[in-house]
């Protein structure tokens, strides 16, 4: 595993954390009879979050799948790479 890789994986468990924390403050909320909007406020939050790790978890396994191929692909590594990209970031 490299070190950019294990990077990557502790930066998605600190989001994943993070979002597991703001589930517990929307629970909170609920329970509260918190304030509807404000709620769809952090749900929605949360929700981004969980696509980024979804996003940057689908660009990691395409990255992998990759790797599992020849050599002759570094054009298709170029190509993957902006995708992986493109994901992450719009995603």
């Amino acid at each position: 595993m490299t070190a950019e890789h294990e990077a990557r994986k502790l930066a998605l468990i600190k989001r994943l954390r993070r979002v597991e924390g703001q589930i517990r403050g929307i629970q909170g909320m609920m329970e509260r009879d918190a304030d509807c909007e404000s709620t769809v406020q952090q749900l929605t939050a949360a929700r981004r979050a969980l696509d980024k790790v979804f996003y940057e978890t689908l660009a990691c396994a395409l990255q992998q799948e990759l790797e599992t191929g020849t050599p002759a692909d570094a054009g298709a590594q170029a190509k993957l790479e902006k995708i992986s990209s493109l994901l992450t970031k719009y995603g």
